[in-house]
């Protein structure tokens, strides 16, 4: 690859740029870095080019899709393919190759834990498919609703007789987005990883969606970081997703999707309202369903995970009442470090930033919709193979001791390196040996 090949990148909007802290590209990753290139046809250029001027280059696009048939990740040597999509409304973008994100490089946007070590595995290509023009995912929620009709049954996520599941419900919808995003990994070449980074991410993961054969950029709002200089604009864009989106047309009531991190969540008259961070707008829900929520989401809501700092995302379906106010009808709540990696607990919070803190590079697996799954705590992708964590949080509880023996007999089988931490003990040593 020489020189004359390279593309040079266009001129560069008046925003953070990948170097800064604040970079929604590669977490602050420089731009010469190996792992953020790829080939289009002959010429190379860097990943973060092509996910903000995806438009500019569409005839180049076009070429290698054609020439040759794939794109090529240049973080190893030989390349590595990447599918090249195009989604219905045009918009080019690059894709890992099925069975080979294991492949890529920690620090690589492409790299992908096993299939086995993801909740991914568990939905037939019914529930998530992927094509040439992008990802459709069978949701298990309608997302419009006959006003003269009964409120129609929620297709179930759950696996039957061994059966993959065919629909996908608001936590494996929100664990898919995370995963996708590259958001469940941490990798130290990384500097910041910031709501800007987050939100960069997870849009240019939706640009190439369906869900329930609608566009996903239309029916999922992600409130983007807030700036002083783009508060007009941000406002704007809500307005339009509450009324172009969930406004009421004759007999039908639309719902949609928003995604965001959860500041506080206050009592109202009739229940509760959620704040969103960087969002000067309110949800509205029941006490009723606030207190299922708080249920089936303990760890999010928990006293613990709030006296260590963690943050809390939630994804919520929602609809406008008669008034105009938006109304959640459900939502998946998800613990997250300071740095947005996912969380079973408030220990594992600790854990995550620990492992941050000690130059680790780490993936933590998800479980999506299936919550008998069982993974590993983390997965430390800077070793050869990869070693594991777990964290301990539980004691005299006999279901979770019997599990917790039936790990450490998996890891001990298999030769595997595993770091353990009691919670009632230190923390043990994190660095590379």
């Amino acid at each position: 690859m020489t020189a004359s090949n390279d593309v040079p990148p266009p001129d560069q909007p008046s925003r953070p740029g990948p170097g800064d802290a604040d970079s929604p590209q590669g977490d602050g990753a420089t731009r010469g870095d190996r792992a953020d290139r790829v080939r289009l046809a002959d010429k190379s250029l860097p990943l973060f080019v092509l996910r903000e001027h995806a438009t500019d280059y569409a005839t180049l696009f076009s070429r290698a899709r054609a020439e040759v048939g794939h794109g090529q990740c240049l973080c190893q040597t030989p390349a590595l393919r990447l599918v090249i999509r195009c989604s219905r409304a045009g918009r080019y973008h690059l894709a890992g190759w099925p069975g080979e994100g294991e492949l890529h490089d920690p620090s690589c946007s492409f790299h992908k834990l096993a299939s086995e070590l993801t909740g991914r595995d568990a939905y037939s290509t019914e529930a998530i498919h992927e094509g040439d023009d992008g990802v459709a995912i069978r949701f298990s929620a309608s997302l419009a609703r006959k006003l003269s009709a009964p409120e129609p049954p929620k297709a179930s996520t759950e696996q039957r007789d061994g059966r993959a599941r065919r629909t996908v419900g608001l936590l494996g919808l929100l664990h898919w987005l995370w995963e996708e995003a590259q958001l469940t990994a941490w990798h130290p070449r990384w500097r910041r990883r910031t709501w800007w980074v987050c939100h960069a991410r997870l849009s240019e993961q939706i640009a190439g969606c369906s869900i329930n054969h609608e566009e996903l950029t239309e029916a999922l709002y992600v409130v983007p970081p807030f700036r002083k200089e783009y508060a007009r604009r941000n406002t704007a864009a809500f307005e339009t997703f509450r009324i172009a989106r969930l406004k009421r047309r004759g007999d039908t009531q639309r719902r949609g999707l928003i995604l965001g991190e959860i500041r506080d969540v206050r009592p109202t008259r009739y229940g509760v309202q959620y704040a969103l961070a960087h969002h000067r707008g309110a949800l509205f829900a029941t006490a009723a369903l606030d207190e299922r929520l708080r249920r089936s989401y303990r760890p999010a809501f928990s006293a613990a995970a709030d006296e260590h700092g963690a943050r809390r995302i939630g994804l919520f379906l929602v609809e406008l009442s008669a008034k105009g106010n938006v109304r959640v009808l459900d939502m998946a709540a998800m613990l997250v470090s300071k740095l947005y990696i996912p969380a079973d607990s408030s220990h594992e919070v600790v854990m995550a930033n620990a492992l941050t803190d000690a130059g680790r590079a780490y993936v933590k697996p998800v479980r999506y919709d299936g919550n008998d799954a069982v993974f590993p705590d983390f997965v430390l992708t800077d070793t050869r193979p990869n070693s594991y964590v777990e964290v301990y949080g539980i004691h005299g509880r006999e279901a979770y001791d019997q599990r917790k023996r039936v790990k450490q007999a998996h890891y001990q089988n298999r030769g595997a390196s595993l770091i353990e931490w009691d919670v009632t003990e230190p923390i043990p040593d994190l660095s590379r040996h």
